[in-house]
């Protein structure tokens, strides 16, 4: 059964970690929707949720043609061939159309591109392939105004195959030169500096305290201001270091790469790491029913899904600082050199260690190396459902992966042994899920508290 004021609130936010949990049927319309619908937002009297499009449709409700419900994620659809428009934009901006056709995209997303097209247009006023060049030219201003790479590997890392095309649409969709836009010269950097924002408060204290309690040498560093790490994407290696500043309610952030054309990923996941796109202030007023709020605390990531996977499997029924050494042996022993650093180690490497260096049980050892042979041959490795088959993987386990690998926003950790002991600490019992859809900021306000 859902829970009618959790759905309220997720569907107020229209935070996208909510899309395709619940579906909002508006009664005066007849129509159900997504929960990131861009329509007005209707009154709560006026709606009612359901947990399925199949039974909202049951109810007598029409599908909405804006946010297309049949095509949220974990639908059928959204599985296959997904038809929503914001299915493709997510597609485009992850690049769908940098190497690709419009009617290969159109093919992912199970419609013709002539329909394709009268979405995009209908919606955005605009056709997919016009929106995807605006969208690089965007992102190719920023770097030209915040970095000193030269203007053809700017044009690269944009997504744009020829330095020519890059000039004519730059000043097509832009009004200006690249050139114009850079007022400085072409001086060779292969160090990209980016200002990234976010909506305040952000209590920067607790999250270098957080994040260097569980920093691991040679991978991650940090200082009072800044924190940093090495990551591998997709084959793409660099590291980025953050620094934090406050009187701009932003980070200044260096990033390294061996390869630009992954660049806005990366961007994107650091942003997520950080926990810079929540609105943090409309949380914390549903936290204070459940816990004393310590204002600014985030939701602070791992760098993916199967990092923070060995993390939790090591940090098992042990403290921090216990996990935190166990880790700092698994990457100086299997981690690759990256200069003076070293990367998080891969599956492939996990696997094949016998793993003789950790003191832990055997059976511990095995679920590593469960672990890491399902991402070695599953096509959807990160899918939390998935880790539940695997032996010496438990409920907790998958949390903590899930809140700290995905950001996912509403995970408990009620079983955890520091959310225990604030619990104990703090005198007082309440009901987490007075928090949700925020339990995941509440299990980090009780961490905050030790």
């Amino acid at each position: 059964m859902l829970n009618t004021r959790i759905c309220e609130k997720a569907r107020i936010s229209r935070d996208a970690r909510f899309d395709g949990k619940f579906f909002t049927a508006v009664k005066t319309t007849g129509i159900y929707c997504r929960s990131i619908c861009p329509a007005t937002t209707p009154k709560e009297e006026n709606v009612e949720y359901f947990p399925s499009t199949i039974e909202a449709a049951n109810a007598g409700y029409r599908p909405c043609l804006r946010c297309r419900p049949d095509s949220a994620p974990n639908s059928p659809a959204w599985k296959g061939v997904s038809t929503t428009l914001e299915r493709a934009i997510e597609l485009i901006n992850a690049g769908a159309l940098h190497d690709d056709s419009l009617q290969k995209l159109a093919m992912r997303l199970g419609v013709s591109d002539r329909y394709l097209r009268k979405l995009f247009n209908k919606h955005l006023g605009i056709s997919p392939k016009r929106f995807a060049l605006y969208q690089q030219s965007l992102f190719a201003k920023q770097l030209l105004h915040q970095t000193k790479l030269p203007i053809t590997q700017v044009a690269l890392a944009s997504g744009f195959n020829s330095l020519r095309r890059f000039n004519d649409c730059f000043q097509s969709y832009l009004g200006l030169t690249p050139s114009q836009v850079r007022k400085s010269g072409n001086k060779t950097c292969n160090i990209i500096n980016l200002q990234l924002w976010y909506r305040p408060p952000y209590d920067w204290s607790h999250a270098i305290q957080f994040l260097s309690n569980r920093a691991i040498s040679n991978l991650e560093w940090f200082d009072e201001q800044s924190y940093g790490r090495t990551f591998n994407w997709n084959g793409c290696v660099g590291n980025f270091t953050a620094k934090h500043k406050e009187a701009t309610n932003s980070f200044n952030v260096a990033i390294e790469l061996d390869n630009l054309e992954h660049l806005k990923p990366i961007v994107n996941n650091i942003r997520r790491i950080l926990d810079l796109d929540v609105d943090i202030q409309m949380i914390e007023q549903d936290l204070q029913q459940c816990v004393t709020v310590k204002s600014g605390v985030r939701l602070l990531g791992t760098w993916n899904m199967f990092e923070a996977g060995i993390r939790a499997i090591l940090g098992q029924q042990i403290s921090v600082v216990a996990a935190r050494n166990l880790v700092a042996l698994l990457v100086k022993n299997l981690g690759i050199s990256v200069g003076e650093y070293q990367l998080f180690p891969s599956p492939q490497a996990i696997k094949q260690s016998d793993l003789s260096f950790l003191k832990i049980p055997e059976s511990r050892k095995q679920t590593l190396h469960n672990l890491a042979f399902h991402y070695m041959k599953s096509n959807n490795p990160d899918d939390p459902i998935q880790w539940l088959l695997l032996k010496g993987i438990g409920p907790w386990t998958v949390d903590y992966a899930r809140l700290r690998g995905l950001s996912e926003p509403d995970i408990y950790l009620g079983g955890d042994l520091g959310v225990k002991k604030s619990m104990i600490q703090s005198g007082h019992t309440f009901k987490p899920d007075l928090a949700s859809p925020w339990r995941s900021y509440l299990t980090l306000q009780l961490w905050s508290q030790l």
